[in-house]
């Protein structure tokens, strides 16, 4: 069975000329690129931390570890006023989305050649198969039949590429939004631990 496998997708790639090995270097890259983005956000592991412990990092970042830890850090150091604080996630914003979106579009544009590297496949099967029509001969039905075996198995196979690559954008700008409302979330309670400890110092002036 798994011979029979091998062997038949062996003969729909040869049946779809050159145009096939273009095709799976793209999905090879577009998947691998795809899921080195999306793993991005995974190894910040925003998603599994605890609100408690966000707190209890804003009191004292000297606790803060990892990805996390590393902006609270930053976040906190030498502050002086809540300007100081918007100032601090906004730096970190400006280093981290810029490219994530810049990657994001690299990945979309990636996804959407695929379709169009298929219809070139198309293109080429249709051609042939006109002239095939042309010109004739013995063999008309067979290079008709290739020519539209052609057009129609790399048609199919360059969506069946981009398919996946749409939901996979899909899943990593949501990430990206996610993680904007993270950033977001601990910019509020490092502004409201200012207030408090400012105000605290406040009267006992």
């Amino acid at each position: 069975m798994p011979e029979t496998f091998l062997q038949e997708t062996a003969r729909i790639w040869g049946e779809g000329g050159w145009v096939m090995i273009p095709l799976a270097l793209l999905a090879l890259f577009l998947y691998a690129f795809a899921a080195d983005l999306f793993f991005t956000f995974t190894r910040s592991r925003y998603r599994r931390f605890d609100p408690a412990t966000a707190e209890q990092w804003i009191q004292n970042p000297d606790t803060a570890t990892g990805p996390i830890g590393a902006i609270v850090r930053y976040a906190r150091e030498d502050i002086s006023s809540l300007q100081d604080i918007r100032d601090r996630f906004e730096e970190i914003r400006l280093a981290v989305f810029p490219k994530i979106d810049r990657r994001l579009f690299f990945l979309i544009t990636l996804t959407t050649a695929a379709p169009l590297l298929g219809l070139l496949g198309t293109v080429l099967g249709m051609i042939s198969t006109f002239d095939a029509m042309a010109t004739g001969g013995g063999r008309v039905i067979e290079m008709v039949s290739s020519g539209i075996s052609t057009a129609l198995i790399t048609t199919k196979t360059g969506l069946l590429i981009a398919i996946p690559g749409y939901f996979m954008a899909a899943a990593v700008r949501r990430r990206r939004n996610e993680y904007a409302a993270f950033l977001a979330s601990l910019e509020s309670l490092a502004m409201q631990h200012f207030h408090k400890t400012a105000g605290r110092g406040e009267s006992n002036r």
